[in-house]
């Protein structure tokens, strides 16, 4: 009987446990499905819309992008740049999916067996986040709290947003955008700007160590940073290798030689400052902040720059950009050094010919330009005690064109010492677009921000000349080959009531008598440009420069026939652009479209070009203008000089053998020095001097045009041709059919030994 009893007691016993353990389990499922219910009713906080998901705030930057596909720049507040997943490399893809997430493709956003094998180790054999579960976290919820009961919810939710994220996307596209949004540090975010920043390389160049040290990153951006812990770096990349190989994605043999190269950093801070066409964009942000004012997104709201991830399609090409800031940086530092050597022998360097009251006035406008001004006149300091605090020497770092240097200066000083820098400004534009390609607006943004392409108007000295022949040409039916006396001549000038007269006189007072006009032009004779504004009137010729897209308003002098004219470069390039597309002025253009973030166009602007001059007189001035090339001021262009001793750097082995159109231009005192040169499907302006036009050269030698600007042209051509890819011309200029004009004149070219050290002078100079 107590067996029985016994018995009975065990059976009740299960049964009583066993309804209980179903009871729980059944109430516990309930729970829990109540609790995923209610995590994703969003009562246990937001959760993200289907239009959420559709459009994560993703804080885009706005990427400019040159004419051959370039990222040149960006404007942001966040690094971060999309990407499809097309435009991933292959060995990221399979050294992310190899590292932190195995069964991706096999798992619907939750991996179950990861799951059980956390939770029986407690977390010990590592978690059970699947990429998808990480790329919730990252776009909705954030890092999460360390608080148990949140961390709890935390985790409910990012299953549910995962689970959305798998029905909404395809695997490729959630592995797209899950290397989008992660931060890698220094202001890079997503791989894009990833590896941009560590390897100065797109996304599709970068090599399977190179992408095993990013995906190394997406474990810790913070403790892996290749630029703080090289070593940890390194050894977290052949963890990632090692996986790698586990999943059969390389060779052991693969995995062993990667494991023994360096990290191979091309580390490069991405900046608004620095980088390709520093000044250009600058200009062009400037642009955009205007164009966001009178345009507005479909919903009327603003556009913004520096977030909306807009793609602005630029005329720039980013090999022609990167030739032109060369051959600005090659020949400016060693003019620079040449004006430093000059500066010793001067006690009020770098200004020439002013008085010392001229001098502290320019410093002292200077000084109250400068942000030390701005600050502590905004803490209501005295006019004393400012000026006395930029005579107190401080620790600051300055420019030099051998990298930046830590010095101890008065304030007052390093004006001084900035104020000795010789700038430039050079744009190449193709005549007949108009399409912007290379724009170098200074010698360094970090430290010169003046844009001496679109800001700085200049006098243009003798580069304006062909305007006022060109305007002989058409007024008064002249060719080329007419010829005109070269002679000392007076203009008689009226002004109230009162006759006065202006005597131009040559450079080194050198008259040729008779010659052509082409002969003229090539040897930049004063007095024959003189005679032809005195025949014309100024008023044509004021009146044709404006149609060249000149907007300076210019007086009705006589003597702007020799350049006593303010006018930018951007101006100069379509003026001359203008004679090489036969007579069809082009304006400038910079932008082909810009589009939002969806690849969607939302703006394409409209060119803008109007005829100026026939073809026949477009073309005579162009073979007036290959004549300065042929024997002029821009011979030394087909001649083979390398220099030597002080002279070394002002060699000029570029021996072009092609039609060359060009024009040097130095103005009074050597204060501005120009080369404009044409090529048929590309022209380009260059300027050199200094901030202050009595900052200067003493002499021709190094302050003409010949030697200061017109090196930095032929450096840049002889780059462009070096590049087949772009394509420069070396054609003739087209003839038009039935010329109606003479432009063949016989001209005896002048005797150039190979090899002189002989400099050959520009005769730009011009006096009132």
């Amino acid at each position: 009987m107590a067996t029985n009893k016994k018995t009975n007691n065990t059976a009740h016993d299960f049964k009583y446990y066993t309804k209980k353990f179903w009871k729980f389990f059944f109430y516990g499922m309930a729970g829990l499905m109540l609790f995923f219910l209610f995590a994703s009713w969003g009562l246990f906080g937001s959760m993200p819309s289907f239009e959420d998901l559709e459009n994560p705030d993703s804080n885009l930057a706005t990427e400019i992008i040159s004419a051959d596909g370039v990222v040149i720049g960006k404007y942001f507040q966040t690094n971060r740049s999309q990407l499809k997943y097309s435009d991933l490399p292959k060995n990221l893809v399979d050294a992310l999916v190899a590292t932190e997430d195995e069964r991706f493709y096999e798992h619907s956003g939750i991996d179950g067996r990861g799951t059980l094998r956390a939770i029986v180790s407690l977390g010990t054999n590592g978690g059970a986040s699947t990429l998808t579960q990480q790329l919730a976290k990252q776009l909705f919820h954030g890092e999460g709290s360390k608080f148990l009961p949140f961390r709890i919810v935390q985790k409910a939710k990012e299953w549910i947003i995962a689970i959305r994220l798998e029905r909404q996307y395809t695997k490729n596209e959630i592995l797209a955008m899950y290397c989008n949004v992660y931060d890698f540090g220094n202001s890079a975010v997503g791989v894009s700007s990833a590896a941009q920043t560590y390897f100065s390389k797109t996304p599709k160049e970068l090599t399977i160590d190179e992408s095993a040290i990013l995906v190394g990153m997406f474990k810790n951006s913070s403790l892996y940073n290749p630029i703080r812990n090289p070593e940890g770096v390194k050894n977290r990349r052949n963890v990632v290798l090692g996986q790698m190989e586990k999943s059969n994605m390389i060779t052991e043999a693969q995995k062993e030689k990667l494991k023994k190269l360096p990290l191979n950093l091309r580390f490069k801070l991405e900046s608004h400052r620095e980088g390709m066409a520093t000044y250009f964009r600058e200009y062009l942000r400037d642009y955009m902040k205007k164009w966001a004012e009178t345009n507005k997104k479909p919903d009327g709201s603003d556009y913004d720059i520096y977030k909306d991830g807009l793609k602005i399609y630029t005329t720039i090409d980013s090999r022609m950009q990167l030739h032109a800031e060369k051959a600005v940086t090659e020949h400016m530092a060693n003019l620079q050094e040449q004006f430093f050597i000059e500066a010793k022998t001067n006690k009020n360097a770098p200004f020439v010919g002013i008085s010392e009251k001229e001098t502290n006035r320019i410093l002292k406008l200077a000084m109250k330009a400068s942000n030390r001004w701005t600050v502590m006149e905004s803490m209501e300091k005295s006019e004393d005690e400012i000026i006395e605090s930029f005579n107190k020497k401080v620790k600051m770092t300055v420019f030099t064109w051998k990298g930046e240097k830590d010095t101890l200066m008065t304030p007052l000083d390093s004006i001084r010492y900035y104020k000795h820098f010789l700038q430039s400004g050079l744009m190449a534009m193709e005549p007949q677009t108009g399409n912007i390609k290379a724009w170098v607006g200074g010698i360094n943004y970090k430290y010169f921000q003046y844009d001496h392409v679109a800001q700085g108007a200049r006098q243009v000295g003798s580069t304006f000349k062909p305007f006022v022949y060109a305007t002989a040409i058409e007024q008064l039916n002249m060719s080329p080959c007419d010829s005109i006396i070269d002679a000392p001549f007076t203009i008689p000038v009226g002004r109230h009531h009162v006759t006065e007269t202006w005597t131009p006189r040559n450079s080194n007072n050198t008259y040729l008598g008779m010659v052509t006009l082409k002969k003229a032009l090539a040897n930049s004779i004063n007095t024959v440009s003189a005679k032809l504004i005195d025949k014309t009137g100024p008023e044509a010729v004021i009146k044709l420069t404006h149609k060249l897209g000149v907007k300076t308003e210019i007086p009705a002098q006589p003597s702007i026939a020799l350049g006593a004219v303010d006018i930018t470069v951007e101006e100069m390039v379509a003026a001359y652009s203008t004679f090489a597309n036969q007579g069809v002025y082009n304006k400038p253009q910079f932008l082909t479209r810009i589009e939002d973030k969806s690849g969607v166009v939302i703006y394409e602007p409209i060119p803008e070009s109007h005829d100026v001059l026939n073809k026949d007189i477009a073309f005579a001035v162009v073979k007036l203008l290959e004549g300065v090339t042929e024997g002029g001021s821009g011979s030394r262009l087909r001649t083979e000089y390398g220099g030597s001793g002080d002279n070394r750097w002002t060699g000029y082995p570029y021996v072009f053998k092609n039609p060359i159109a060009g024009k040097t231009g130095t103005t009074q005192n050597q204060s501005d020095g120009w080369f404009m040169g044409m090529v048929p499907n590309l022209v380009t302006g260059v300027w050199v001097g200094c901030e202050d036009r009595s900052a200067r050269f003493k002499s021709l030698t190094y302050g003409q045009g010949a030697t200061a600007a017109l090196p930095v042209w032929g450096y840049f051509m002889k780059l462009c041709y070096e590049d087949p890819n772009l394509k420069v011309s070396k054609e003739p200029f087209e003839r038009p059919a039935n010329l109606s004009i003479k432009v063949d004149c016989y001209q005896p070219r002048p005797k150039v030994e190979k090899d002189t050290t002989a400099v050959i002078q520009d005769t730009d100079e011009f006096e009132f």
